[in-house]
């Protein structure tokens, strides 16, 4: 979702595929035998397959929002490791032999410090979206949705804001394409089309 956020964002056209991960196609294990999403093959035949990668692989082709000025990798980072390590198990707990509760209050930690950082202007950097929003708002959605009732009810006033604030924007819904799983021969389906195709996003 958050590759999506930023080649939407940057107008860097490709071609997207829908990916069905119980049943990978032989094209993207090709690409990619890491066998996760997402994955962007470039024309040349590069593959960029870290969601933060292509972020900023679009990003630094075209910023209209300027996004890289808004950036916090050491925010992003703990966010995609310690965060991220608490929502999988929070979310999943069977898969992972994991108390959920114990990783919903890991999770609450890292959550209350965003507030925090949102309560002065509105943004993870200030007072208008960036590159640590976009990165990061992903996955709170996740966190979220994992129970939303009690969601609803924790004292986060300015993340709760900030989230409704991202998932009502346009570029949010722009994104949210629902498309048939990809297969070979498929009719190629356009996405952020900008400056022209740049390659292939599954």
């Amino acid at each position: 979702m958050r590759a999506r956020l930023a080649l939407m964002i940057a107008g860097a056209g490709c071609d997207i595929r829908e990916i069905k991960l119980s049943a990978k196609p032989a094209a993207m294990l090709e690409a990619s035998p890491k066998g996760t999403v997402p994955v962007l093959v470039l024309h040349e035949g590069a593959v960029v397959d870290q969601s933060i990668d292509i972020m900023r692989w679009a990003l630094a082709r075209h910023d209209p929002e300027g996004w890289l000025g808004r950036d916090d990798p050491a925010l992003i980072a703990a966010n995609d490791g310690p965060f991220k390590h608490d929502l999988d198990r929070y979310k999943y707990p069977d898969r992972h032999g994991a108390d959920p509760l114990v990783h919903r209050e890991g999770g609450l930690t890292f959550l209350r410090e965003l507030d925090a950082r949102i309560a002065p202007e509105g943004q993870l950097c200030g007072s208008a979206r960036g590159l640590a929003d976009a990165a990061i708002m992903p996955f709170v959605r996740q966190f979220a949705a994992t129970d939303p009732a009690w969601f609803g009810g924790l004292a986060l006033p300015h993340l709760k804001a900030w989230l409704e604030g991202h998932l009502g924007s346009a570029l949010f819904a722009s994104i949210m394409v629902r498309l048939s799983p990809w297969q070979e021969g498929d009719t190629a389906v356009p996405f952020a089309i900008g400056d022209g195709p740049s390659g292939q996003i599954q």
